[in-house]
């Protein structure tokens, strides 16, 4: 049985600045889960509010395996480096069916904040 979709879009990105006095890194993550048997290819596409997207980010995720993405590492993003503060959506497009999540630590707050942004998929 296939599980997951193929496309997924998160309208909610926005890296948060990081806290020199916390001890957690601020982030934002992308994490993928392929349960299939085959390796999943995957496209990015980065959209903002006043500037074009960027698109053809390719990242792969091995069979039945899972990929955690730092939205803060270019090393990850194939040397895309996203500005923090500034508001962004995600697309992901796969070849095969994948599950996918996409979560933010913040430590700007004394409390820290660690949230899942919303998915529409298809």
């Amino acid at each position: 049985m296939e599980e997951g979709k193929n496309v997924w879009l998160f309208p909610d990105g926005e890296l948060p600045e990081p806290d020199k006095d916390s001890p957690y890194e601020a982030h934002e993550a992308l994490i993928i889960l392929n349960t299939s048997d085959k390796m999943a290819d995957i496209k990015l596409t980065l959209y903002f509010a006043d500037r074009e997207p960027i698109d053809n980010i390719k990242v792969s995720v091995e069979a039945r395996r899972v990929k955690c993405i730092r939205m803060d590492k270019p090393e990850q993003l194939n040397g895309v480096s996203i500005p923090r503060h500034v508001q962004y959506a995600l697309r992901l497009e796969s070849d095969v069916k994948v599950a996918v999540t996409f979560g933010r630590l913040d430590t700007s707050a004394e409390k820290l904040a660690y949230y899942v942004g919303v998915a529409f998929s298809y």
